[in-house]
């Protein structure tokens, strides 16, 4: 059974600065994309970045371009989120997630079957 526990989320300043971690098991981890979303209250669930397995050729939203950054360390199973330059817009939920199918990529939540518990991100002003 697959399993992802994110981690790193907080209160933090507008233009500070949080990372946020998502260590998972129960699959072969460098053969599936890996991806971050975030939802608001009463929102759908939006893409925020998404690594293949490898960890090249990021894939960033354009709300995040820029300012985000998602890396991962396949030898700990670890996906994270740099995420720098925070704005009151950027206050969500934000779920880690991993791809159901071996090497596909896609920043489409459906292609999407294992998700973290979720790991609140709070910016102050």
């Amino acid at each position: 059974q697959v399993q992802l526990v994110e981690s790193g989320g907080g209160l933090v300043q507008a233009e500070g600065s949080l990372r946020l971690s998502c260590a998972g098991s129960g699959r072969t981890f460098p053969m599936y994309t890996m991806a971050w979303f975030r939802q608001a209250p009463g929102k759908g669930r939006e893409v925020v970045a998404a690594v293949r397995g490898g960890g090249d050729k990021p894939f960033y939203s354009d709300s995040v371009k820029g300012r985000f950054t998602v890396s991962r360390d396949n030898s700990k199973n670890t996906m994270y989120l740099q995420m720098d330059g925070l704005k009151s817009d950027d206050a969500r939920v934000y779920y880690c997630a991993v791809g159901r199918t071996p090497y596909y990529f896609s920043s489409d939540d459906r292609e999407y079957d294992a998700w973290g518990q979720g790991t609140q991100v709070t910016v102050s002003s």
